[in-house]
């Protein structure tokens, strides 16, 4: 199985949690099951959404382990090995390549930031050092940094650099790197909002949060816009648009997961610093779930 190019929609997986906050291996697994069988292109574990922030390293081995196992090489597996720590990322990398995962995504170093060299070599340290695709990471409202046009074209022409997960939301930026994208260089919309719009750039896909809801709807969206049928996927597409607007009106991954429980998923809760919604802002959610159908 390889992470090369893939196309359509790559989850970024939640990671279910028990009532005692421990890693809930039994429902990860109906998870995996729920998306083999909706749809979803390839699974990306440990990610923003996977809450991989607040868990240790035993802990994501213990859910990359896992997910390789179940998956069974049935679509590729993505594990996000970022850090703020370059060589704390480059760890946790060949940890993550040893256990089976197919790819790896690299985020940029939080909090401590860097200037543009050291933007350049956190990510080509990885790259040089693992034997499977790695796809960058920029999410500068999450990180406070971002990946600049220069960096992003010095890194497209690495061999094992095939791509870059753009969730800045910002159409300018993406439309710059565009010029870079290739066969061995592809993007995916970091943002369900605008799947059409990055499409029409050239992506080949999302890396998408609702797809933990609506996997084959979310499939479907990137599918028909390859297959020609715009239309159709523009309709799916703002249809779906006040729950996908409305899975970020508190952090995520907290109303991704207020979601699911309240469509009998029982993903269980997050881990401090991220606290339960606030009554007003699980009500707008359900009344936007109400109203797209999916309740």
């Amino acid at each position: 199985m390889t992470a090369r190019n893939i196309k359509g929609s790559i989850v970024a997986l939640v990671t279910p949690f028990s009532a005692d906050g421990s890693v809930n291996f039994d429902k990860l697994g109906e998870l995996i099951d729920f998306h083999l069988s909706h749809k979803t292109d390839a699974i990306l574990i440990l990610g923003t959404t996977g809450e991989s922030s607040t868990m240790s390293h035993e802990e994501d081995n213990a859910v990359c382990e896992y997910t390789v196992r179940r998956v069974a090489g049935r679509v590729p597996i993505i594990a996000g090995s970022g850090s703020n720590c370059t060589e704390t990322m480059l760890e946790k990398s060949l940890s993550f390549q040893k256990l089976g995962a197919d790819g790896l995504l690299l985020i940029t170093p939080y909090y401590n930031k860097t200037n543009e060299e050291g933007m350049y070599l956190h990510f080509k340290t990885v790259a040089d050092a693992v034997e499977i695709p790695c796809i960058l990471y920029n999410v500068p409202g999450r990180t406070g940094c971002a990946i600049s046009e220069n960096v992003v074209r010095r890194l497209a022409v690495h061999p094992n650099i095939t791509g870059i997960k753009e969730a800045s939301g910002s159409l300018s930026y993406a439309a710059k790197i565009a010029r870079y994208l290739n066969e061995d260089f592809v993007m995916y919309s970091g943002n369900d909002d605008i799947i059409l719009p990055m499409m029409a750039l050239g992506s080949s896909g999302v890396i998408s949060v609702v797809a933990n809801m609506l996997p084959e709807e979310t499939h479907n969206i990137v599918w028909d816009y390859l297959n020609g049928d715009r239309e159709k996927a523009l309709a799916a597409q703002l249809k779906y648009l006040s729950v996908i607007n409305d899975l970020f009106i508190e952090v995520n991954p907290v109303p991704v997961k207020e979601a699911m429980n309240l469509m009998g998923m029982n993903v269980g809760g997050y881990r401090l610093p991220l606290a339960p919604m606030s009554e007003g802002n699980r009500a707008v959610l359900k009344a936007a779930m109400e109203e797209a159908g999916i309740l």
